[in-house]
């Protein structure tokens, strides 16, 4: 602060003599009150608690339609599921164009650490992840519901460019990526009914976690 005084005072000077209005010192910016769209908060994020900060209070309360457009997740019983359909066919042409590049030609897996997708080999077949954590997880050994893999695929991918699929390009990657691990025939076109009907292979390995707490959770 030493530094700044001299510089200070010499724009106090300079603005008198020009008619200008003085430079305001940091002392008089600190004391004045902050501006009506900020807050106050204590550390604790309380409004108006002890030790304040100011917030800013940027950003503005999102709107319903907006929040309706992120909330796109889809879950185990696919209730969400959009309208639209396609085919294992039409995702084997895609997949090659869209997907091939990061998992491998088939899903069988590309340059670290893009996964494998497609895989049933015997000795994954029993299950041994939790004995044998090398074991490779694909869609078609691991993954317990069909509607979270369209959930995925259409959140998340392609990775350069997440959600700029269609809805109906990602149910015939689904239909693909399901086809391509033996769950479903190989002509299947999929839609949202279809895609609820699909069971997946080890679905009954997993246990859900309804713990409500307190001593019965170890």
């Amino acid at each position: 602060m030493r530094r700044l005084t001299p510089y200070l005072m010499a724009a106090s000077l300079a603005a008198g003599c020009s008619g200008r209005a003085p430079v305001p010192s940091t002392s008089d910016v600190a004391s004045q009150p902050p501006p009506a769209t900020w807050g106050s908060y204590d550390a604790g994020g309380v409004p108006g608690g002890p030790g304040l900060r100011q917030h800013y209070g940027l950003g503005a309360t999102a709107p319903d339609s907006l929040i309706a457009r992120w909330n796109s997740d889809i879950g185990p019983d696919g209730a969400e599921l959009p309208q639209g359909k396609g085919s294992a066919a039409d995702g084997e042409k895609l997949y090659a164009t869209a997907c091939a590049s990061c998992h491998g030609v088939g899903g069988v897996g590309g340059i670290a650490p893009n996964p494998r997708l497609v895989g049933r080999d015997s000795a994954a077949e029993g299950f041994r992840f939790a004995s044998d954590p090398s074991r490779t997880k694909t869609i078609g050994n691991y993954w317990p519901y069909a509607t979270t893999l369209f959930d995925y695929i259409r959140r998340a991918m392609p990775l350069a460019t997440p959600g700029s699929l269609t809805d109906d390009q990602v149910y015939a990657l689904t239909a693909y990526l399901l086809a391509a691990n033996d769950v479903i025939p190989k002509g299947t076109t999929l839609d949202a009914a279809a895609l609820r009907e699909v069971k997946m292979p080890y679905r009954d390995r997993f246990i859900p976690d309804d713990r409500t707490g307190g001593p019965g959770v170890k």
